[in-house]
């Protein structure tokens, strides 16, 4: 399976807490519920086809436990099939049960075994949100592609994706469209490190 990552980053690139102002407010954060203006019919219906590839969800233990919560009880969205029925892993060291059926805990060495979930037959294992276990796989070099999701918003702190100290990628465009929403949504394709050069050439 190819490993995706999905991510809502505002313009200075946070992704912490895009969908409610109580959905993540670790280390005080405050200014959550930032994406939610910007979600229209239009990137809904992308949102759904990105979810039509999906052939199990790779999640970290915050994302996963408010997804746990509230996914099972959204019978009527368009997604709530998909999402209650698609196979789940959760990285977590510290999670001993997970109830949202069917999951399956990692808990030892999360690259190895995300590395044997990649060698499965299957189309996509996504990554939605769970920013540090996106940051760990990139950093791993285990992650294919990126999907971005960019809010016309500055929200001035919170967890960004890509923080200062990061592993540095290389990535390869592969399609952009703006949302009459306001969002502009960027794919990109893994490429190794980076390459430098010097302007002029």
């Amino acid at each position: 399976m190819k490993l995706v990552v999905q991510e809502f980053l505002t313009l200075d690139g946070v992704s912490q807490g895009p969908g409610a102002p109580d959905e993540d407010t670790s280390d005080g954060f405050t200014r959550g519920g930032w994406f939610v203006p910007y979600v229209d019919e239009e990137f809904m219906e992308i949102a759904d086809g990105w979810l039509g590839e999906a052939d199990g969800l790779l999640l970290g233990r915050r994302t996963y436990e408010n997804f746990a919560r509230d996914w099972p009880t959204m019978t009527d969205h368009p997604m709530g099939a998909v999402m209650n029925g698609l196979p789940k892993y959760v990285a977590s060291q510290s999670l001993t049960k997970a109830d949202w059926n069917p999951t399956t805990i990692l808990a030892g060495n999360i690259a190895a075994e995300v590395d044997a979930l990649k060698r499965q037959p299957g189309r996509e294992l996504q990554i939605h949100g769970s920013s540090r276990l996106a940051q760990s796989l990139l950093a791993a070099g285990l992650v294919d592609q990126l999907r971005l999701a960019i809010a016309p918003v500055v929200v001035g702190r919170g967890r960004r994706l890509f923080p200062d100290g990061g592993t540095p990628a290389g990535l390869r465009p592969v399609s952009q469209r703006s949302t009459a929403g306001g969002l502009s949504v960027h794919v990109f394709d893994t490429a190794g490190l980076p390459s430098y050069g010097v302007y002029p050439g």
